[in-house]
Protein backbone atom coordinates (compact mmCIF):
# COMPACT_ATOMS: atom_id res chain seq x y z
CA UNK A 1 0.00 0.00 0.00
CA UNK A 2 1.18 3.58 -0.50
CA UNK A 3 2.21 5.33 2.72
CA UNK A 4 -0.63 6.87 4.71
CA UNK A 5 -0.03 9.66 7.16
CA UNK A 6 -2.05 11.81 9.52
CA UNK A 7 -1.24 14.22 12.32
CA UNK A 8 -2.92 15.34 15.52
CA UNK A 9 -2.28 18.79 16.99
CA UNK A 10 -0.82 18.82 20.48
CA UNK A 11 -1.56 21.30 23.21
CA UNK A 12 0.76 23.61 25.16
CA UNK A 13 -0.30 23.17 28.74
CA UNK A 14 -3.55 24.70 29.90
CA UNK A 15 -5.20 28.08 30.12
CA UNK A 16 -6.96 26.84 33.27
CA UNK A 17 -6.58 23.72 35.39
CA UNK A 18 -7.64 22.87 38.89
CA UNK A 19 -10.31 21.42 41.11
CA UNK A 20 -13.94 22.51 41.07
CA UNK A 21 -14.76 22.89 44.73
CA UNK A 22 -14.30 19.99 47.10
CA UNK A 23 -15.74 17.17 44.96
CA UNK A 24 -12.36 16.35 43.42
CA UNK A 25 -13.31 17.05 39.80
CA UNK A 26 -10.21 18.26 37.94
CA UNK A 27 -11.24 20.62 35.14
CA UNK A 28 -9.15 22.11 32.36
CA UNK A 29 -9.36 24.57 29.51
CA UNK A 30 -6.63 23.34 27.23
CA UNK A 31 -4.32 25.53 25.15
CA UNK A 32 -4.25 23.95 21.67
CA UNK A 33 -0.95 24.15 19.81
CA UNK A 34 -1.25 23.77 16.02
CA UNK A 35 2.50 24.30 15.69
CA UNK A 36 3.34 21.02 17.46
CA UNK A 37 1.83 17.87 16.02
CA UNK A 38 2.13 14.13 16.56
CA UNK A 39 2.43 12.47 13.14
CA UNK A 40 1.71 8.82 12.37
CA UNK A 41 2.80 7.25 9.08
CA UNK A 42 1.81 3.73 7.98
CA UNK A 43 3.65 1.72 5.31
CA UNK A 44 3.02 -1.79 4.04
CA UNK A 45 4.43 -4.71 5.98
CA UNK A 46 3.89 -6.69 9.14
CA UNK A 47 2.96 -4.83 12.30
CA UNK A 48 5.81 -2.73 13.71
CA UNK A 49 5.98 0.57 15.54
CA UNK A 50 8.98 2.90 15.34
CA UNK A 51 9.04 5.82 17.80
CA UNK A 52 12.27 7.74 17.08
CA UNK A 53 11.44 10.59 19.47
CA UNK A 54 10.75 8.40 22.51
CA UNK A 55 8.14 5.88 23.59
CA UNK A 56 4.83 7.73 23.61
CA UNK A 57 2.81 4.51 23.71
CA UNK A 58 3.61 0.86 24.57
CA UNK A 59 3.87 -1.56 21.65
CA UNK A 60 1.19 -3.96 22.89
CA UNK A 61 -1.26 -1.11 23.38
CA UNK A 62 -0.54 0.28 19.92
CA UNK A 63 -1.29 -3.15 18.45
CA UNK A 64 -4.68 -3.21 20.21
CA UNK A 65 -5.54 0.28 19.00
CA UNK A 66 -4.45 -0.45 15.43
CA UNK A 67 -5.09 -4.18 14.77
CA UNK A 68 -3.88 -4.10 11.17
CA UNK A 69 -0.73 -5.06 9.31
CA UNK A 70 1.43 -1.97 8.82
CA UNK A 71 4.83 -0.58 9.63
CA UNK A 72 4.10 2.50 11.71
CA UNK A 73 6.31 5.49 12.49
CA UNK A 74 5.19 7.85 15.25
CA UNK A 75 6.92 11.24 15.41
CA UNK A 76 6.48 13.69 18.30
CA UNK A 77 8.79 16.74 18.13
CA UNK A 78 8.13 17.74 21.76
CA UNK A 79 9.38 16.24 25.03
CA UNK A 80 7.43 13.39 26.59
CA UNK A 81 6.04 14.50 29.93
CA UNK A 82 6.14 18.11 28.79
CA UNK A 83 2.42 18.71 29.16
CA UNK A 84 1.82 18.79 25.42
CA UNK A 85 -0.53 15.82 25.22
CA UNK A 86 1.78 13.47 23.32
CA UNK A 87 0.28 10.31 24.80
CA UNK A 88 -3.30 11.34 24.00
CA UNK A 89 -2.41 12.58 20.52
CA UNK A 90 -0.58 9.31 19.75
CA UNK A 91 -3.63 7.24 20.70
CA UNK A 92 -5.96 9.49 18.72
CA UNK A 93 -3.69 9.15 15.68
CA UNK A 94 -3.65 5.35 15.90
CA UNK A 95 -7.41 5.14 16.30
CA UNK A 96 -8.11 7.60 13.49
CA UNK A 97 -5.77 5.80 11.13
CA UNK A 98 -7.66 2.64 11.99
CA UNK A 99 -10.95 4.25 11.00
CA UNK A 100 -12.43 5.61 14.26
CA UNK A 101 -13.28 9.30 13.92
CA UNK A 102 -16.11 10.07 16.37
CA UNK A 103 -14.67 12.40 19.06
CA UNK A 104 -16.75 10.91 21.88
CA UNK A 105 -15.65 7.38 20.96
CA UNK A 106 -12.03 8.50 20.75
CA UNK A 107 -12.28 10.26 24.12
CA UNK A 108 -13.74 7.17 25.79
CA UNK A 109 -11.02 4.93 24.37
CA UNK A 110 -8.20 7.27 25.40
CA UNK A 111 -9.60 7.77 28.88
CA UNK A 112 -9.98 4.03 29.43
CA UNK A 113 -6.27 3.57 28.66
CA UNK A 114 -4.78 6.72 30.21
CA UNK A 115 -7.03 7.55 33.15
CA UNK A 116 -6.41 11.23 32.44
CA UNK A 117 -6.76 12.59 28.95
CA UNK A 118 -6.73 15.82 26.98
CA UNK A 119 -9.60 16.80 24.63
CA UNK A 120 -7.39 16.79 21.52
CA UNK A 121 -9.84 14.59 19.62
CA UNK A 122 -12.41 17.40 19.43
CA UNK A 123 -12.40 19.97 16.59
CA UNK A 124 -12.09 23.02 18.90
CA UNK A 125 -10.76 21.75 22.24
CA UNK A 126 -10.25 25.21 23.77
CA UNK A 127 -14.03 25.69 23.73
CA UNK A 128 -14.55 22.85 26.21
CA UNK A 129 -14.45 22.83 29.97
CA UNK A 130 -13.07 19.32 30.21
CA UNK A 131 -12.95 16.86 33.11
CA UNK A 132 -9.59 15.31 32.36
CA UNK A 133 -9.82 12.50 34.95
CA UNK A 134 -13.33 11.59 33.76
CA UNK A 135 -12.89 12.04 30.02
CA UNK A 136 -16.03 14.12 29.56
CA UNK A 137 -17.22 17.59 28.64
CA UNK A 138 -18.43 19.68 31.58
CA UNK A 139 -19.50 22.74 29.58
CA UNK A 140 -19.25 24.41 26.19
CA UNK A 141 -17.31 27.70 26.18
CA UNK A 142 -17.29 30.80 23.97
CA UNK A 143 -14.62 31.23 21.29
CA UNK A 144 -11.31 32.74 22.33
CA UNK A 145 -10.16 36.17 21.20
CA UNK A 146 -7.19 36.27 18.87
CA UNK A 147 -3.73 36.12 20.45
CA UNK A 148 -0.17 34.87 20.01
CA UNK A 149 1.82 32.53 22.23
CA UNK A 150 5.58 32.17 22.40
CA UNK A 151 7.05 29.68 24.83
CA UNK A 152 8.92 26.47 25.34
CA UNK A 153 9.66 23.75 27.86
CA UNK A 154 11.34 24.56 31.16
CA UNK A 155 12.54 22.07 33.73
CA UNK A 156 12.28 18.29 33.91
CA UNK A 157 9.39 16.34 32.40
CA UNK A 158 6.51 15.33 34.64
CA UNK A 159 4.14 12.66 33.40
CA UNK A 160 0.50 12.92 34.41
CA UNK A 161 -0.64 10.68 37.25
CA UNK A 162 -4.43 10.12 36.98
CA UNK A 163 -4.62 9.81 40.78
CA UNK A 164 -2.98 13.21 41.30
CA UNK A 165 -5.60 15.64 42.60
CA UNK A 166 -3.12 18.09 44.15
CA UNK A 167 -4.45 21.18 42.38
CA UNK A 168 -5.83 24.52 43.49
CA UNK A 169 -9.53 25.29 43.52
CA UNK A 170 -10.33 27.29 40.37
CA UNK A 171 -14.10 27.48 40.71
CA UNK A 172 -13.92 31.27 40.67
CA UNK A 173 -11.78 31.33 37.52
CA UNK A 174 -14.09 28.90 35.71
CA UNK A 175 -17.12 31.01 36.64
CA UNK A 176 -15.44 34.14 35.23
CA UNK A 177 -14.15 32.48 32.04
CA UNK A 178 -17.18 32.73 29.68
CA UNK A 179 -17.55 36.49 30.11
CA UNK A 180 -13.78 36.97 29.91
CA UNK A 181 -13.65 35.37 26.45
CA UNK A 182 -14.76 38.72 25.01
CA UNK A 183 -11.50 40.33 26.18
CA UNK A 184 -7.93 39.16 25.64
CA UNK A 185 -6.57 40.99 28.74
CA UNK A 186 -9.26 39.31 30.85
CA UNK A 187 -8.40 35.87 29.45
CA UNK A 188 -4.69 36.49 30.03
CA UNK A 189 -5.34 37.58 33.62
CA UNK A 190 -7.35 34.43 34.43
CA UNK A 191 -4.81 32.14 32.76
CA UNK A 192 -1.99 33.83 34.68
CA UNK A 193 -3.85 33.41 37.97
CA UNK A 194 -4.43 29.71 37.31
CA UNK A 195 -0.73 29.30 36.51
CA UNK A 196 0.29 31.34 39.57
CA UNK A 197 -1.79 29.14 41.88
CA UNK A 198 -0.33 26.01 40.33
CA UNK A 199 3.22 27.30 40.66
CA UNK A 200 2.67 28.23 44.32
CA UNK A 201 1.30 24.76 45.06
CA UNK A 202 3.41 22.52 42.84
CA UNK A 203 6.55 24.52 41.96
CA UNK A 204 9.23 24.79 40.83
CA UNK A 205 10.23 27.75 42.98
CA UNK A 206 12.79 28.98 40.42
CA UNK A 207 10.40 29.12 37.46
CA UNK A 208 11.34 32.23 35.42
CA UNK A 209 8.08 32.48 33.44
CA UNK A 210 6.30 35.17 35.52
CA UNK A 211 9.40 37.40 35.44
CA UNK A 212 9.83 36.88 31.69
CA UNK A 213 6.18 37.81 31.11
CA UNK A 214 6.60 41.05 33.07
CA UNK A 215 9.92 41.98 31.45
CA UNK A 216 8.71 41.35 27.89
CA UNK A 217 5.38 43.13 28.38
CA UNK A 218 3.20 40.03 27.92
CA UNK A 219 -0.47 40.26 28.76
CA UNK A 220 -0.13 37.07 30.78
CA UNK A 221 1.43 33.62 30.91
CA UNK A 222 0.44 29.98 30.89
CA UNK A 223 1.92 26.71 32.02
CA UNK A 224 1.34 22.99 31.86
CA UNK A 225 -0.08 22.31 35.30
CA UNK A 226 1.51 18.87 34.97
CA UNK A 227 4.54 19.13 32.70
CA UNK A 228 7.12 21.63 31.57
CA UNK A 229 5.39 23.67 28.82
CA UNK A 230 5.33 27.42 29.47
CA UNK A 231 3.91 30.20 27.30
CA UNK A 232 3.68 33.99 27.18
CA UNK A 233 0.44 35.60 25.94
CA UNK A 234 0.58 38.57 23.55
CA UNK A 235 -1.91 40.40 21.39
CA UNK A 236 -1.61 39.13 17.82
CA UNK A 237 1.44 40.50 16.05
CA UNK A 238 3.03 42.05 19.17
CA UNK A 239 5.55 39.40 20.27
CA UNK A 240 8.76 41.41 20.84
CA UNK A 241 11.95 40.50 18.99
CA UNK A 242 13.73 39.94 22.31
CA UNK A 243 11.37 37.12 23.35
CA UNK A 244 13.23 34.35 21.55
CA UNK A 245 16.66 35.20 22.94
CA UNK A 246 15.28 35.83 26.43
CA UNK A 247 13.54 32.45 26.51
CA UNK A 248 16.70 30.71 25.35
CA UNK A 249 18.79 32.53 27.95
CA UNK A 250 16.33 31.46 30.67
CA UNK A 251 16.81 27.80 29.73
CA UNK A 252 13.69 27.12 27.65
CA UNK A 253 13.90 24.40 24.98
CA UNK A 254 11.83 23.62 21.85
CA UNK A 255 10.80 27.27 21.65
CA UNK A 256 7.53 27.55 19.77
CA UNK A 257 5.37 30.39 18.50
CA UNK A 258 1.76 30.11 17.36
CA UNK A 259 -1.51 32.02 17.15
CA UNK A 260 -5.01 31.10 18.26
CA UNK A 261 -8.52 32.47 18.42
CA UNK A 262 -10.22 35.23 16.52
Amino acid sequence: MPPRSLSVAAHFGELLQGRLGSDGTVAIVTLPCPALRVTLTARSGGFALHQPDGRAIPLDEARRLFPHSARLTLRAPMPLGGGAGVSTAARVALLRLGGITDPAELAAACHALEGATDPLMFPDPARLLWASRQGRVLAQLPPLPRFDIIGGFFGPPRRTDPADLHFSDISDLVAAWPAACASLPAIAQLASESARRCLALRGPADDPTPELAARLGALGWTMAHTGSARGLIFAAGTVPDAALSDLRAAGFSTITRFGLGG
